[in-house]
């Protein structure tokens, strides 16, 4: 049963990590990660396409290997961060949830931004 759960959830977060490659304020990357995780504990097949995935393989792989990030990686990260900002401002979001946005993005820039940029 425990296998079951780890599995869907694994497969949640690769639709998930889906929808944020073609939407820009969904992120990727973390529920790549967190899918990795399921599938370790679920399905070693699974588990392994992730891994040999053309576009989703190498940002894994480098995570795994040495917690790092690309230099393209990070810039589509914080140029999305600024985007949604930006739309948040155009569209006249209250100051209170602007500032609670610029605090929580800022926070997310700054790790992705001093995570090594890897091979």
């Amino acid at each position: 049963m425990k296998r079951l759960i780890w599995r869907v959830f694994g497969l949640v977060c690769v639709g998930l990590a889906v929808a944020g490659v073609a939407l820009p304020l969904v992120p990727a990357t973390p529920f790549l990660l967190l899918a990795t995780f399921a599938f370790a504990r679920s399905s070693p097949r699974l588990h392994a396409w992730l891994l040999a995935h053309k576009r989703f393989g190498p940002l894994i792989r480098n995570w795994q290997a040495n917690g790092s990030i690309d230099r393209k990686s990070k810039l589509l990260a914080v140029v999305a961060m600024l985007m949604a900002l930006a739309l948040s401002i155009a569209m006249g979001v209250s100051l209170m949830v602007i500032v609670i946005q610029i605090l929580v993005l800022s926070c997310a820039a700054l790790f992705i931004l001093t995570r090594p940029d890897g091979p």
